[in-house]
């Protein structure tokens, strides 16, 4: 009597907690619903299932800061495909990888549980389903925090054709991993709400970008910053009603979409689910044998938050701490800090200008991810939107460093946009910010006050675009009331509200 051959799914087995643990991410394989989801879908949305059906790379990279909304989103994506587009729920992986402590001890556990859902779950090979054409779709979230995750993902889609998302909260090891797997992912940075977002999450008014997704060459035309002026002037009531919100809270989703909710109770919330998560458990899981210091990382993190919008030097930074920790902190441990905490999405540092690869002198500016974060953090509400700032005028100096940080923040979350920051030097003044396109710059000054001198405030920009090798051919002033014109047609002035727009 001959034998039965071996059940080639009877192969990949793992330990049963973590296979109960995988079954309960992915309710959708037993027919059951996963969790109740908002009805609210940020900007990405649209972007993720666009480089789903496209397919150019066979993984996305979906990077932002914790509590923006990266999982909801990618659940989101999940219900759109299984309800509307009617994917057979088995063909569908996810995997939360901050939330599994049964994978340690497992060697490549992203390639085991691959082997594993597709032995148990899906039914036949990766590459078989997709010559049947119903191709897999697996969604990673948080796979940063699994080590030699980018090798893995690399053998992954090297030799199996499936659709991945990894999402991460960690740029430093998301962009660790972007050598091994180059020209197999693209990625979408998701920031916090967007202005148009908080207009439609709280108002619910529907807003369109005035950059489109094609291209950076429209900020290269000053009509294009005009516009954008006068489209805010146009909306000017919905507009204004989303940045008083915005300036009251900031812009992470809990905190507007729960909105009734007394601000003290919201921040308590920011400060535990961001700030301390990342000084906790994100300082933990850096790079093995460097030691870090949580109360260091902390004081670096709230001197960030004093001098959000500035450029403090080393010296300022060292002496501050000095008096707080009672400890001496050199320059490169210093740096060391400031960059994690840039990695971990919470800080924006904008560099000095570099000109012919000639790095201007000068110090990081600090500009935080969101200002919301300051005020929870230090306890400090400082408004920007005009209304509430005139009853609190003592905080005018304060609100237009916020403002700098904001617009540093903004405009170094739009893709693939270069943005720098121009120290005073003997014979030119300061500019807040440069951009670079191509071969052209577009220097950006803040002057975030009620009344606006257009000589006086204008002199750095006119510096700025007087010097032919910096080929400028324009410049924007961000202000923060509307402005119908200035003197000099080389400036365009734009509030702070109609800028948040653009996107």
């Amino acid at each position: 009597m001959t034998c039965p051959a071996p059940d080639i799914f009877d192969k990949v087995r793992l330990p049963a907690e973590l296979d109960a643990r995988l079954r309960d991410m992915n309710p959708w394989w037993a027919g059951k619903p996963g969790r109740v989801l908002p009805r609210f879908r940020r900007w990405a949305f649209q972007t993720l299932l666009k480089k789903l059906d496209a397919g150019l790379a066979p993984a996305t990279v979906l990077r932002g800061a914790r509590q923006v909304g990266k999982t909801t989103l990618q659940e989101q994506v999940i219900q759109h495909q299984l309800h509307e587009c009617a994917v057979d729920p088995r063909r569908i992986l996810r995997v939360q990888f901050d939330e599994i402590p049964s994978l340690m001890g497992i060697r490549e556990p992203l390639l085991a549980i691959a082997d594993w859902y597709q032995n148990r779950v899906l039914g036949q090979t990766f590459n078989e389903a997709a010559h049947a054409g119903q191709p897999a779709y697996i969604y990673l979230d948080e796979a940063q925090n699994v080590a030699d995750w980018a090798p893995q993902l690399k053998s992954l889609v090297d030799h199996h054709t499936v659709r991945a998302v990894v999402t991460g909260s960690s740029a430093l090891r998301i962009e660790a991993g972007r050598d091994s797997l180059a020209g197999r992912i693209t990625s979408v940075e998701l920031g916090t709400l967007l202005l148009r977002e908080i207009a439609e999450l709280r108002f619910g008014a529907r807003l369109e970008p005035a950059l489109q997704h094609n291209g950076l060459e429209p900020l290269l035309r000053p009509d294009f910053w005009r516009d954008l002026a006068q489209w805010g002037r146009t909306q000017v009531e919905i507009r204004d009603r989303a940045f008083c919100a915005f300036s009251e809270r900031g812009g992470y989703p809990v905190v507007h979409a729960r909105a009734e909710v007394p601000w003290p109770e919201v921040a308590d919330q920011l400060n535990e689910t961001v700030i301390r998560r990342v000084i906790q458990h994100d300082l933990r899981m850096g790079e093995r044998g460097r030691k870090r210091d949580a109360e260091l990382l902390e004081e670096v993190f709230r001197l960030a938050c004093r001098y959000a919008g500035q450029a403090p030097s080393q010296a300022t930074l060292q002496a501050e701490i000095r008096q707080a920790l009672h400890a001496n902190v050199g320059p490169q441990r210093l740096n060391s800090y400031l960059r994690f905490l840039d990695g971990a999405l919470l800080l924006k540092l904008i560099r000095p200008l570099e000109i012919r690869l000639k790095r201007r002198k000068g110090h990081a500016k600090l500009c935080l991810v969101d200002h919301g974060l300051r005020a929870s953090w230090l306890e400090e509400v400082v408004p920007l939107a005009p209304e509430a700032l005139a009853a609190s005028s003592h905080l005018a100096d304060l609100a237009g460093h916020l403002a700098e940080s904001v617009v540093g923040a903004f405009l170094s979350g739009i893709p693939h946009l270069d943005v720098a920051h121009f120290p005073e030097r003997p014979a030119e003044p300061e500019i807040d910010f440069v951009l670079t396109i191509g071969e052209r710059r577009i220097p950006v000054e803040v002057k975030y006050r009620r009344q606006i001198d257009p000589f006086r405030d204008t002199v750095g920009l006119r510096s700025f675009l007087e010097r032919t090798n910096y080929n400028a051919p324009f410049g924007i002033l961000v202000t923060m009331m509307d402005l119908p014109s200035l003197d000099d047609p080389r400036i365009v002035p734009v509030p702070l509200a109609s800028l948040l727009l653009c996107r």
